[in-house]
């Protein structure tokens, strides 16, 4: 019996900034981000969007493209590092949103005996969400699960890591009705524990905070979405793990080498050509070639033997986070539809092919196994779309980015937006005090 991805489903924000008009504002040569880093366009979340709307967005349109019955999901895995309470989890938030929207038809609280929960491991915490309902779909291969990629990547205003925001969310069907991928089960992992990037809490004297509450306690707590990070260091710790995970892989499943059998490599990509980048080393040691010093990784890189693999292998899964941004969680997931939806456009045929994952977290953890493309795949791409619904967002200006970035807006910006939206978060009850109710509008 195999087991992995019957369907898949995604969201990107209706929003998004070019890159060109960023770099111009920040004095960055665009040429720099464009062709050096593969960046063009920036999804960016409007209002009322959170990662709640968009793991609800993406999961509501999973069951309605594919005709899935609520009730036959046993479980509702979100990886997110964008999580909107400390608590609760977010996942709960986009299950109540559905069910509401599901009520006529399936009746009230469909997912009533669905076991739904957060995972968190920075970048890769949907990953670890796909193993783990992976095992549970094998124990109990009459079950179906439902993983969700939600985040939002967001960075300080000019800092360096701007450039690289973006968001969205991939929702993935896991069964033992494999129509996209078969997922193996031969997992190289590799963990160490790092601050490459994280999200801590700040602290902050009361005495510091202008018109502070005389009830707050005189050292305060804050928690931000932007993250501290060391973009060097993190670029070193990402490929030391997938080189560990790698190395790892190809002990558990007895293959050597085994990228060369790879039609893709999928890659968490924080910016489109990152994947590209950092296996450099993998392929070195792969093909013996000297990699000790930055000329010989330069040479490597630049190799005609190199390129032909980037174009080849990765080329095709980094076209779409080129026109997002970095999704966090969901960059690896949506690489995979990049890949997949620009072999569907072109007419290739992708059946049997074997394709290769390689996650990473940052704080670190990296993990890599591969799977393979099912005879029915076209019928699961047919339903996306993916390129033409990326060219039908709405651009904004750059002044508009800085204030919905500072949440300065009161009200969305596009006015055209129909979906799930955050409505109010209440601030008087003091049983309900921060409780957010989100809607939908159809």
């Amino acid at each position: 019996m195999s087991f992995g991805i019957e369907a898949a489903s995604y969201y990107v924000p209706s929003l998004y900034l070019k890159i060109k008009d960023l770099a111009e504002k920040r004095g960055i040569e665009p040429a720099k981000l464009e062709k050096g880093l593969g960046l063009h366009k920036m999804g960016f979340p409007d209002v009322h969007e959170d990662a709640a709307t968009f793991a609800a967005e993406a999961l509501l349109k999973l069951i309605k493209d594919y005709q899935i019955n609520p009730k036959e999901i046993s479980r509702i895995y979100l990886g997110t590092e964008s999580a909107i309470d400390a608590a609760k989890p977010t996942a709960s938030y986009a299950m109540q949103m559905i069910e509401k929207v599901l009520e006529a038809e399936f009746g009230e609280r469909c997912f009533k005996n669905c076991d739904v929960v957060d995972m968190t491991f920075a970048c890769i915490g949907a990953v670890d969400a796909l193993h783990n309902s992976l095992d549970f779909v094998r124990v109990n291969p009459d079950k179906k699960a439902v993983v969700i990629a939600s985040d939002y990547a967001k960075y300080e205003l000019a800092s360096s890591g701007e450039y690289t925001q973006g968001g969205g969310a991939v929702a993935l069907l896991v069964s033992a009705k494999p129509d996209l991928i078969e997922i193996e089960n031969n997992w190289g992992v590799a963990t160490e524990s790092v601050f490459d990037f994280f999200k801590p809490r700040r602290h902050f004297k009361k005495e510091n905070l202008k018109n502070a509450p005389e009830a707050f306690p005189d050292k305060i707590e804050i928690f931000t979405d932007e993250p501290i990070f060391d973009g060097q260091y993190s670029n070193q710790c990402y490929q030391d793990r997938i080189r560990e995970a790698y190395q790892h892989y190809e002990e558990v499943s007895g293959k050597t080498k085994p990228s060369k059998n790879w039609k893709y490599l999928i890659f968490h990509l924080p910016y489109a050509f990152h994947g590209k980048r950092v296996f450099t080393e993998i392929y070195s040691l792969e093909n013996g070639l000297p990699y000790s010093n930055a000329d010989e990784q330069k040479a490597v890189a630049k190799s005609e033997n190199y390129i032909e693999f980037i174009n080849s292998k990765i080329e095709k899964t980094q076209r779409a986070s080129s026109e997002i941004g970095n999704m966090y969680t969901a960059s690896i997931f949506m690489a995979l539809l990049s890949g997949l939806q620009t072999s569907f456009n072109e007419n290739e045929e992708l059946a049997g092919e074997e394709i290769g994952f390689v996650g990473y977290g940052s704080g670190s953890k990296s993990k890599v196994f591969a799977g393979k493309v099912s005879e029915n795949w076209k019928n699961v791409v047919t339903k996306w779309d993916l390129f033409e619904n990326l060219k039908n967002r709405l651009a904004i200006d750059f002044d508009t980015y800085e204030k919905l970035h500072r949440k300065q807006l009161e009200y969305s910006v596009n006015p055209d937006y129909n979906g799930f939206g955050l409505e109010f978060v209440e601030l008087e009850n003091p049983v309900l005090k921060g409780a957010r109710y989100y809607a939908y509008k159809g």
